[in-house]
């Protein structure tokens, strides 16, 4: 399958593509593993809306919050997935790979803060390790930010800027930290009370196909899943019928991830259909029958799938993804269902004409810095200005507010840099897999190291090219 196709003279990307950061074969692979949400399963937008109404309901009604947030809607489009929120200044921002904030990202409700009172406040752009997410992505443990990296976590966003919106714009002092506990905490009862999913369930993505192409290639299955079974039934039901099960070798559910990767201590348990509770010891996890909890270290022990024959697919980069790569060796698969809307934006004339002439501005300035005369840096300081702009409008074409999911202007977002790190090949869904056979090997695209640069002559920066020398100025 070809990533890029020729549309009138200019290149632009599939987004039916398999992209890779590390190199891997389907050849090598014997056993599939899958999350549930929005890895099998994908809902309608309409889900936000009810999961944020919900919350801001249980926030009102049982932990006496102001009846006046009633007045707030779920804003689609408001927010990305990557954030980090400051959870004791209330601030969410995007940051990139290296920890800079990108100015202009910076929210406190539902409006930017100034680029000053940012840098005032963090004396800069940095944002220092220890007080960055933990490895999941958490506060706790003296971190002071949260980074929201689950696609659920939209709503959330949502009602933690709404609700700090209210209480600045009402003058009401409040604790940053009670409210974002509060939050999680009404968020956390609305997803305990997963039932209501069932009716917002609108499409597999050609799931069907893509577990009936493995199984009739004679791939082993896996289900992993934090959600339980009633919940997942119906949605699998609906989305592939109700022989679902046989297609599936192990299915597990209330698995408890990330704990499920790294607490030893939780055994498996069965569990029928009804939801009834076996208390019997389990020696074999079997074809046909539900299992809950347990860990991954006995799941090893009991199949022997180890090693990089195993490919698991999820949504969820810590959640699903970190510990399988980083301590067990799997391969995975990350899920990005953004993916489509970001590239179909990649592929219009605006966004290429603006990369384009923004790549072309930034070499023009870095050529052209070396001439200290008055005229040539008065023209370096138009073309700074304009490349200011231009930046802005490159962010706004993804998102007015937080830009794109992968870019902070020319740095990638942690957000990438997590993705690149425990994934070793993603996708906007998994149909995506039925573009490709099963001895498809998937291969990075080999991008230039800064002093490789002279090899791919449009990446050459000015530092590398044979500048004339110009000697320093006689002062005495």
């Amino acid at each position: 399958m070809n990533k890029y196709a020729d549309f009138q003279g200019a290149l632009v990307v599939n987004p039916d593509t398999i992209f890779a950061n590390n190199e891997m074969s389907l050849g090598d692979i014997e056993i599939y593993g899958f999350d549930y949400d929005y890895t099998l399963a994908f809902y309608s937008r309409h889900l936000h809306t009810l999961i944020f109404n919900i919350a801001r309901d249980i926030l009102i009604q049982e932990h006496r919050y102001p009846e006046g947030l009633r007045e707030y809607e779920y804003i689609p489009n408001f927010v990305v997935r990557g954030l980090h929120y400051d959870v004791q200044r209330a601030l969410l921002m995007k940051i990139d790979a290296f920890h800079y904030i990108q100015l202009g990202t910076v929210y406190r409700g539902l409006h930017p803060v100034p680029d000053k009172e940012v840098i005032a406040m963090y004396d800069g752009c940095h944002v220092p390790l220890e007080n960055m997410s933990d490895f999941y992505g958490k506060s706790s443990h003296g971190h002071t930010m949260k980074q929201y990296m689950d696609i659920f976590s939209l709503p959330e966003m949502n009602l933690l800027c709404s609700v700090n919106d209210y209480f600045m714009k009402h003058n009401i002092d409040y604790e940053p930290v009670h409210l974002y506990k509060d939050v999680k905490e009404a968020i956390g009862d609305v997803h305990v009370k997963g039932i209501m999913y069932r009716n917002y369930i609108s499409y597999g993505e050609q799931t069907h196909a893509v577990l009936k192409k493995l199984y009739e290639d004679g791939k082993k299955m896996f289900l992993i899943t934090n959600s339980p079974f009633d919940f997942v039934d119906r949605g699998m039901n609906y989305i592939v019928g109700k022989d679902w099960r046989d297609l599936f070798d192990i299915v597990i559910v209330q698995a408890d991830k990330p704990g499920f990767f790294n607490d030893r201590r939780k055994p498996f348990r069965r569990v029928t259909d009804k939801g009834v509770l076996h208390w019997d010891r389990i020696h074999k996890l079997e074809k046909g029958k539900i299992y809950k909890q347990g860990n991954l270290y006995e799941f090893l022990r009991l199949t022997g799938w180890r090693g990089s024959k195993v490919l698991y697919f999820g949504d969820h980069i810590y959640s699903d993804l970190a510990d399988l790569t980083l301590k067990h060796g799997w391969r995975t698969g990350a899920i990005i269902p953004e993916l489509r809307k970001e590239i179909k934006i990649m592929n219009t004339e605006e966004c290429v004409h603006l990369m384009t002439w923004l790549q072309g501005l930034t070499g023009l300035i870095e050529h052209m810095q070396v001439h200290r005369d008055p005229a040539s840096q008065a023209v370096v300081q138009e073309w700074i200005k304009e490349r200011e702009a231009m930046r802005s409008q490159t962010k706004d074409i993804f998102n007015g507010q937080f830009g794109s999911l992968f870019r902070t202007y020319h740095n990638p977002t942690y957000f990438s840099r997590r993705l690149s790190r425990f994934a070793d090949i993603y996708m906007a869904s998994l149909s995506c897999l039925l573009n490709y056979d099963f001895h498809h090997t998937f291969f990075p695209r080999r991008t230039p190291l800064q002093h490789e640069s002279p090899f791919w002559p449009e990446q050459t920066s000015a530092g590398a090219l044979k500048m004339p020398f110009i000697p320093p100025q006689n002062h005495n």
